[in-house]
């Protein structure tokens, strides 16, 4: 849980401290938001989690400055993932 919460709060202060604007950025803040709401949770539901993932990634698109919070988040999303989910 404390990776998850570190990795949406990193991909937070990236997309809060990128200035350039975007047509998705609403939806990117917006589901970042609700994952940090699913961390802070506990026990947050694999199908919720990696469904703000999926729109998050299709919110950022293919902005390279938030790769990295992406990459994090994406890693946090899969360790709650059963091993016969993950093919």
């Amino acid at each position: 849980m404390a990776g998850l919460k570190a990795a949406v709060a990193r991909l937070r202060r990236e997309l809060a401290s990128y200035r350039v604007e975007f047509t998705d950025r609403a939806v990117a803040e917006e589901e970042i938001a609700g994952l940090a709401a699913l961390a802070a949770e506990g026990s947050p539901d694999p199908a919720r989690l990696r469904r703000s993932l999926l729109l998050i990634a299709s919110a950022v698109g293919s902005v390279s400055a938030l790769a990295g919070g992406m990459r994090d988040v994406r890693h946090a999303v899969e360790r709650f993932d059963s091993p016969a989910a993950t093919v």
